[in-house]
């Protein structure tokens, strides 16, 4: 349920209603817009059963949420949220490029992905350090030393930093390193996993699973959020269908069907929706048009060595040509993006 409060309404109105709330064993989230406040109530509404809320001081008006993601509902707060992750905002004007390799491989590959991304203008390094992989004899990563790779890149380049964690252990050890979380498609429902996270407060990208639909995706979602971290960003990756041309099959759907249901920014990952790198810039261009929020891009110096997911890591140079192609996009959908190749 959320309540509507008055234009007219005061903060003692605000913090009186927030306390009887309190006092019932609710959870409270407050989003003051320009001409209204709305109070989210979290919890058992047969707690309110006796409470007229209605005839309180300020309040407009009760409007249950029929979702059952409450609190990732744009129903719960209307305004689109915008998730900063070490000054750089995920959600606004703003489009956020996340690239690098697949796997951290070695420091000098590292360094040299860096390097490249953030030349044409990337705002994050991304690189696996833990990779759950279809066969257990695949490259695994190089799990905590990964980790200082990665740091040891962002000390170099000023780089955010984004890597996926796969369990409870990986998130206790990530923290230290990275500004980012990922949670990975074949984790999109691993509950223990996503409560952890949600309780670690740390920004998280959410990418949905190949055979998720948006429903679940959301209220997979909403577990990360109901342990109080709210700075979670979607990713589509594609959604396995009978297609055998590409390795998923991108939903660009998924970005309009998103905002018109929840507050989250969303961002595309093109790479593994097309697993062919040849499919990466149109892909790529499509996900801006329809107004996603940012691409996760897999990039190497030299994808034909690469340890793993080879054919749909892009070289440096095609990926600067995809970031200049970005910035004109985004020139003519009203977005911002800073090439800088």
């Amino acid at each position: 349920m959320i309540i509507v409060m008055k234009s007219n309404s005061t903060e003692n109105d605000i913090q009186e209603i927030s306390k009887v709330l309190v006092n019932l064993g609710l959870g409270v989230h407050i989003s003051k817009g320009s001409e209204k406040t709305i109070i989210g109530v979290i919890g058992d509404k047969r707690k309110l059963s006796d409470v007229p809320l209605e005839l309180m001081n300020g309040v407009e008006k009760l409007v249950p949420i029929v979702e059952s993601y409450k609190l990732a509902s744009k129903t719960f707060q209307p305004k689109p949220s915008i998730i900063d992750v070490g000054g750089v905002k995920i959600g606004g004007k703003e489009l956020v490029i996340m690239a690098g390799p697949c796997a951290v491989e070695s420091r000098e590959q590292i360094l040299a992905s860096a390097e490249a991304v953030k030349k044409a203008g990337a705002q994050f390094l991304r690189g696996g350090a833990f990779k759950p992989r279809t066969s257990p004899y695949a490259f695994q990563g190089l799990e905590e030393e990964g980790l200082k790779l990665l740091k040891e890149a962002k000390e170099a380049t000023g780089l955010l930093i984004i890597s996926e964690v796969t369990s409870e252990r990986a998130v206790e050890i990530a923290d230290k390193y990275v500004d980012m979380f990922q949670v990975g498609a074949r984790n999109v429902q691993n509950f223990q996993l996503l409560r952890e996270i949600g309780r670690s407060k740390k920004p998280v990208l959410f990418k949905r699973g190949p055979s998720t639909t948006i429903d679940e995706w959301l209220n997979a979602a909403e577990y990360i959020m109901s342990e109080g971290n709210y700075n979670v960003v979607l990713c589509e990756r594609g959604i396995r269908t009978f297609e055998t041309a590409t390795r998923n099959t991108l939903d660009i759907s998924a970005v309009p069907v998103v905002k018109s249901l929840s507050h989250l920014p969303i961002i595309v990952d093109p790479s593994h929706a097309a697993g062919k790198a040849q499919y990466i810039l149109p892909l790529s261009k499509a996900a801006i048009a329809a107004g996603a929020d940012g691409l996760i891009i897999e990039v190497h110096p030299n994808p034909k060595c690469a340890l793993s997911d080879a054919a749909q890591q892009l070289p440096p140079e095609d990926f600067n040509n995809l970031c200049k192609d970005i910035g004109r996009i985004a020139d003519i959908i009203g977005r911002e993006f800073h090439y800088a190749g």
